[in-house]
């Protein structure tokens, strides 16, 4: 019997012992490492997804870990092995697998939200979703590779090119990844953020930062592009300023790549969208050659990946980190340490 964080009701977790199945054919042991908290699994903490996932759920999909176990039939893995794991499922039996697009399948298997997660002392999951992560990267660092696979295929989605203005809307996690891997790409990049605390930590990255409370935006636009307008903007805030922002800063034909989850419908102004000619694109998780880029994102330096990394908790105080981030602003990314045996179950 190991530990597991779960998730029982709205705004209710618990650190509780948990049953993992030994690995069958095809499938892999874990001890995970460390598992980082995201925005999604604060919504399922709100409650807001609970037409989704089934309590107790085990949650937690931003992780590394080593392979303890390998079952029948699994060849190129070993106990010991440094891994992460691409948390998607699919049927390859869809319209969309069959036309390529296996990680958005239509009846899609997202392994921490539709089934148990991460978060916990051992966990199975099948050999194919594992990604092999370097021996020197350290696996704290490790635990930011799928929210940097993220970012990587939102950047692609809005096919970002060298010397491109790009101007990220939200300067949480996420976007903080998206500005990062747009620099890499060779763009110019500005961030819009309303927290303080998360202007300061882009800019301690090399980011130029704008206060959209404070800032006069249309005119930073003008001044930075002579009046073109940005190439692309990600609108990554998943609030209706976040949106007219991002619709606003496009130059004529420029791309708006939706990253954030909208739960409600939001207006958009179409009359700009036809007349600069823009184009709007959604970006929802990655492949496995977004993941394998993230991998040397995050081990060459290019994520920083310690100054992302707000604090790292054991498992019995996974409760507490949930409510610090509801605040947001002075917290980026928490990891759950799931290494500890000597932690017992919170009550």
């Amino acid at each position: 019997m190991t530990l597991a964080v779960r998730y029982l009701a709205a705004r209710t977790l618990d650190t509780a012992p948990a049953e993992n199945p030994p690995p069958g054919p095809g499938q892999v042991e874990i001890a995970p490492a460390y598992v980082g908290i995201c925005g999604t699994d604060l919504h399922i903490f709100h409650g807001d997804m609970d037409a989704r996932v089934a309590a107790p759920a085990v949650l937690g999909h931003e992780m590394s870990g080593r392979i303890v176990r390998v079952g029948a039939g699994v060849e190129g893995w070993a106990p010991g092995d440094a891994v992460t794991v691409m948390p998607l499922r699919w049927d390859d039996t869809c319209p969309a697998c069959r036309a390529g697009h296996q990680h958005i399948c239509q009846h899609l298997d997202f392994i921490g939200i539709d089934s148990p997660g991460a978060m916990q002392q051992r966990w199975t999951v099948p050999a194919t979703t594992l990604v092999r992560l370097p021996g020197s990267l350290p696996l704290d660092h490790a635990a930011l590779v799928e929210p940097t696979a993220v970012a990587v295929h939102d950047v692609g989605r809005a096919q970002v090119h060298a010397d491109e203005k790009a101007v990220v809307v939200g300067g949480g996690p996420v976007g903080i990844l998206i500005a990062l891997v747009a620099r890499a790409a060779g763009a110019e990049v500005r961030v819009v953020e309303l927290s303080s605390h998360r202007r300061r930590l882009a800019e301690k990255l090399g980011l130029t930062t704008w206060d959209p409370a404070a800032d006069d935006l249309p005119e930073l636009v003008r001044e930075w592009t002579g009046d073109a307008g940005a190439d692309v903007a990600f609108e990554v805030s998943s609030a209706q300023g976040g949106v007219d922002t991002a619709v606003d800063v496009l130059g004529v034909r420029g791309r708006l790549c939706l990253v954030a989850i909208h739960p409600r419908p939001r207006e958009v102004n179409l009359h700009r969208f036809f007349w600069r000619e823009l184009t709007l694109v959604g970006a929802r998780l990655y492949d496995r050659t977004d993941f394998e880029k993230a991998v040397t994102l995050v081990a060459d330096g290019t994520v920083p990946a310690q100054q992302l990394i707000s604090k790292v908790v054991p498992m019995a105080q996974a409760p507490d980190a949930f409510e610090a981030l509801e605040g947001g602003g002075d917290v980026m990314k928490i990891l759950v340490d799931c290494t500890d045996d000597s932690q017992g179950a919170a009550q």
